[in-house]
This record gives C-alpha cells, structure tokens and sequence, in this order.
C-alpha cells in the first residue's frame, strides 16, 4: 500500500503507449492504491488520449503480520481468484515489484503457461528499500521470474540471476 504503488507508478510513467492495455490489480482493501492508480491514469491522460486500462482486486494474501500458517490458506485463495483475472485478462507482460499481492497472480501466469493457454513474461523489479536482503516476494519470485532486477549492487552479487540498473525508481 502506498510506496509499492509509488515506485510501479514511476516505472510505468516511463513507458509508451505501446504498452497498452494496461492492467492493474491491487488488493481488495487497498483504496489508497486505487486512488493513486487513477489519478496517475488520468494525468496519463493529457499525453496520450484514450487511455486503455482496467482496475482489478483480488483478496490480499497476506494481511501485515498475519500468521505463516493462516496466510498458506489467505494466499491459495488469492491464487484461485488470481487464476480467473489472469485467464479473463491474458496478459503478455505482467511488471511487479513487491507486495504480497503479486506473488500470485505471477504464480497464476505461471500455470496460464504450463497449460499452454498463454505465456507471460514476468518481471520483477525489487523494491528501492530492499538494500542487503529481498523482500518474501522477491524472495520466491527470484525463481520464478524471466527478469528479476535489482536496485543495489550487494543484492546483484548475492543473487546473480539478477539484473542491477542502479535506481531505477
């Protein structure tokens, strides 16, 4: 909630219009990011015309300081829901970086291409706040991701699947 959508915010202010339809999912009881992601899309707007978007929540997978145990069940229900937005969307790209609430629509893109119904590319960018260890999304996201990047050169050397960019956010 609030600096995750502020640092994807600034990544997709780079990107053209090419990268179009954009799809956003946040977590059901995160409004804060709505409202950041329409205000961004609507300030989008006065560049490029017509914005193409949509707005999609799913069920947060893990609340802050929720048990290990009682966020296994939260987060195969986020999967499940995730599974459906990701086979109704479709998308050919999904970029992330870091709450809770990517690990599984990314795990869910993952089965679209095990299934052979479509292959996304995955993207993971790691949050600027994480120095010296990854976040638990970037963590398991680190195997799962076709470009994991980082923002800090000590994460480059400790993950060498990684990408280093320097700060990027």
């Amino acid at each position: 909630t609030g600096g995750h959508t502020t640092e994807i915010l600034r990544l997709l202010s780079c990107l053209s219009e090419s990268y179009s339809p954009r799809h956003y999912i946040f977590a059901n009881s995160d409004k804060m990011s709505e409202a950041k992601i329409r205000s961004f899309e609507q300030k989008r707007a006065e560049t490029f015309p017509n914005p193409q978007f949509t707005l999609d929540s799913i069920p947060r997978s893990r609340e802050v300081r929720q048990s290990w145990t009682s966020s296994v069940v939260t987060t195969l229900y986020s999967m499940l829901y995730s599974l459906h937005l990701t086979c109704k969307r479709k998308p050919d790209l999904i970029l992330c970086n870091g709450p809770g609430t990517c690990v599984p629509v990314c795990i869910s893109a993952l089965l679209l291409g095990l299934l052979g119904m479509k292959r996304a590319i995955i993207v993971y960018v790691e949050s600027i706040c994480r120095v010296e260890t990854l976040s638990l999304s970037g963590k398991i996201l680190y195997y799962f991701s076709d470009y994991f990047i980082v923002q800090w050169p000590d994460l480059k050397e400790k993950y060498p699947k990684s990408v280093y960019l320097g700060r990027i956010v």
